[in-house]
């Protein structure tokens, strides 16, 4: 025994083995009452206890262990601390005692991270610039339960695990400690040691707020500034701006390939900011969507399999500028929705895979943890700890950066445990049923978090089935969501349009069906990512015909889903029909706006959004059965659909018009509920979107005839592959 520790003790810290280094290291009592400092520094051979402020000499410490290992003991003179002098042949530098600082988790937040119940997780864990008796430094603390050891790894040690071995919270499971002088934007990762002794791969920090560009894998240290938010305003009117009964016209943005900058390069979220905040305001988009910005190794993912949940990409710039460039689009009045990916994660060895050398936020049976679809994990919901990771990680993006909402990715996958399995490769619940009751849980959870933390946000589902009330609220059985997307409207209406138009009165119901459930859920209609990749063509590209009837179809198709109740959400290119379809790698096709028919589409796009939000007829009910009303729904023979959309008792309400075939109709009549003169407002057909202008010049009156239930009728010119929105004049309208 050498300075009263034990040659086993000193062995275990030079060798970075000790699992409880705090009690080795640092300042402790002595058996005469004295303090000893013992100090491990693997380049020094020489070490000093000297004054903060002078820098003089307190004590000499005694080499014990010619690899670094030194012990000095005072009677007195640590009451103000100290600082460790520390030196070799050929250098000398000084250094704050790392374990001379007590910890800074409080009882009641480890309380609150054991249980898994500490909403705001992210305050705790991570990295974080802060002071500790007067010392300024990194406060660094992670989850990792079964590790023998956990140590702070990075550019300002030399990615030296034996330097900084962290504080072990036994019970917890989490680790902690606080180094001196190490400032934002430092390089990090966590070494870790399993519960065998062996050595893990290093690993990037799960609760991490900034990490490196890919390909580099390291963390950062945060900066502890905050900008300054101009977005009160915003913040005042979302409750309004998300609600049912607004119009949301969601447009879906990848970051990486809306435009590139010269030689194909990225450009910053500045960069991105100055052009597309412009381009959605001209357009009339309420919403972007952003397609998963939190950190990811791999670029071909489009962000789908995240491994720094809680970093904007480093790709486009730093967490502040990401920061600005949120609240730069709350300036202009545009809310900002997040794609969210707990759904699954990658098994990069420096992500969460296996991170303490057990199956700690995956499942150990692959039969629960393992999607073959995507060669991802899936989170273990029902472990509290990974579940408050996740719900705290939906917190923080509203908390951090004021996004308006999180869609979720994938919840489908999450709902089910024979999601994508055949018999025998899934396990059933408790009551040998296919659902994941932990799934079910968390997500509920997650929304009631959202809901009661941050008024007027929204959370979305990307839900494929029938799961009932997903979008009604958790008191009322629900699963707490906001909206959902309404994959079979796309689904079908999509295969309905891409058909030849001789072939589509036998497939009428194909756009009639969605009418059937279109309120069971608060719905949103999706034209993705997801449906111009991978084979699937273009959105023009689906469209069939010669090239005149191919705009004229996407018009048509256009028109009617801004006229089909539901709130709207288009992928980048399809507002001005991008010829090729997607790619991530690459700017979407701009030069084609020089040609007049994709020019066309673009300004029907910018039309419908007006139209949209200038007549509540269209938007206010998206939500309810009474905000829409059949003329006919069974013309398959001549593939016609009319409808009237309806607001509130004030509200003028809107005839909608589909010819759905190349052919001119003539007098055409459709029975309306309204005497009097209706406005022609909109029609896809106009020379304005590059179409053969034929309609109803502008307006139409009511002749005294029986027709579709209604006692009045309008006599309509309907164009070819046409839709025509009219709305009732308030001075001439009456009921009849």
């Amino acid at each position: 025994m050498r300075k009263g520790i034990q040659n086993d003790a000193i062995e275990l810290i030079v060798t970075g083995r000790h699992r409880d280094p705090f009690s080795i290291l640092g300042p402790h009592r002595g058996d005469s009452g004295n303090i000893v400092v013992r100090a491990f520094h693997p380049d020094a051979t020489k070490a000093e206890l000297i004054t903060r402020t002078e820098g003089t000499i307190i004590a000499p410490m005694e080499l014990i262990d010619p690899r670094g290992f030194f012990a000095g003991a005072v009677m007195a003179g640590l009451d103000d601390g100290y600082r460790l002098r520390f030196s070799n042949a050929d250098a000398s530098w000084e250094a704050e005692d790392p374990y001379r600082f007590p910890s800074l988790l409080g009882e009641l937040d480890l309380y609150l991270l054991a249980e898994g119940r500490h909403r705001r997780a992210y305050e705790k864990l991570g990295a974080h610039v802060c002071e500790q008796l007067g010392v300024r430094g990194a406060h660094f603390a992670v989850w990792a339960p079964n590790a023998e050891r956990v140590s702070v790894i990075g550019d300002f040690n030399n990615w030296d695990g034996r330097r900084h071995p962290m504080r072990r919270h036994p019970g917890v499971g989490i680790y902690e400690i606080f180094i001196p002088d190490v400032g934002e934007g430092a390089l990090y990762k966590y070494e870790l040691l399993d519960a065998h002794g062996h050595l893990l791969p290093a690993k990037s920090d799960p609760y991490g707020q900034a990490h490196e560009a890919p390909p580099q894998t390291a963390s950062r240290v945060p900066s502890a500034r905050a900008i300054s938010w101009n977005d009160a305003q915003w913040m005042e009117w979302r409750q309004g701006r998300n609600a049912r009964t607004a119009p949301i016209s969601i447009y879906e943005v990848h970051l990486g390939s809306w435009r590139r900058g010269a030689d194909n390069t990225l450009l910053s979220y500045e960069r991105i900011a100055d052009e597309l905040i412009p381009y959605v305001l001209d357009l009339g988009f309420t919403h972007i969507e952003l397609l998963p910005i939190s950190e990811h190794p791999f670029g071909g993912s489009w962000g789908y399999q995240p491994i720094g949940l809680f970093a904007p990409t480093a790709r486009f710039g730093t967490p502040e500028e990401f920061e600005q460039f949120v609240n730069r689009f709350h300036e202009a009045g545009i809310g900002v929705i997040l794609d969210w990916v707990p759904a699954h994660f990658p098994s990069d060895p420096h992500g969460l895979v296996r991170f303490d050398g057990t199956a700690l936020y995956e499942h150990e049976d692959p039969r629960k943890g393992f999607h073959k679809d995507w060669n991802t994990l899936i989170y273990n919901y029902g472990r509290q700890e990974v579940a408050n990771f996740l719900e705290s990680n939906a917190a923080f993006w509203f908390d951090r950066y004021h996004v308006d909402g999180l869609r979720v990715d994938a919840v489908a996958s999450m709902l089910y445990l024979d999601y994508s399995r055949k018999p025998g490769e899934w396990v059933p619940n408790i009551h040998n049923g296919r659902e994941n009751l932990e799934a079910v849980s968390f997500l509920k959870n997650m929304n009631g978090g959202v809901r009661d933390g941050f008024p007027g946000a929204i959370t979305i589902a990307e839900e494929s089935t029938a799961w009932p009330g997903v979008s009604r609220p958790v008191a009322d059985g629900g699963l707490g969501f906001n909206y959902k997307w309404n994959m079979g409207w796309m689904h079908d209406t999509l295969q309905y349009i891409s058909l030849d138009p001789i072939h589509r009165r036998y497939h009428h119901n194909e756009l009639t069906f969605g009418l059937i459930y279109a309120w069971d859920e608060n719905f949103i209609l999706p034209i993705s990512h997801d449906e111009v990749v991978h084979g699937k063509k273009s959105l023009i590209g689906r469209m069939p015909g010669d090239r005149w009837q191919q705009f004229a179809n996407l018009r048509a198709y256009l028109s009617f889903m801004w006229t089909h109740p539901g709130k709207k959400l288009l992928f980048m290119g399809c507002e001005f029909a991008q010829n090729h379809e997607w790619s991530h790698d690459r700017a979407l096709d701009w030069h084609l706006l020089a040609d007049e028919s994709h020019r066309g589409i673009q300004v029907l796009v910018r039309d419908l959004n007006t139209l949209y939000r200038e007549y509540p007829s269209l938007h206010v009910k998206d939500c309810e059965a009474s905000g829409f009303q059949w003329i006919d729904g069974g013309n398959d023979r001549d593939s016609v659909l009319s409808y009237l959309r309806l607001g509130y008792e004030h509200d003028r309400p809107a005839l909608v018009v589909c010819n759905f075939t190349p052919v001119v109709r003539h007098d055409y009549m459709i029975g309306v509920p309204h005497a009097g003169r209706w406005l022609e407002r909109f029609n896809s057909d106009s020379a304005r979107y590059g179409g053969s202008d034929v309609g109803n010049g502008g307006e139409n009156y009511t002749e005294q005839q029986s027709h579709h239930g209604h006692a009045q009728a309008l006599r309509l010119t309907l164009p070819p592959l046409g839709v025509l929105v009219f709305i009732l004049d308030q001075a001439e309208g009456q009921r009849i």
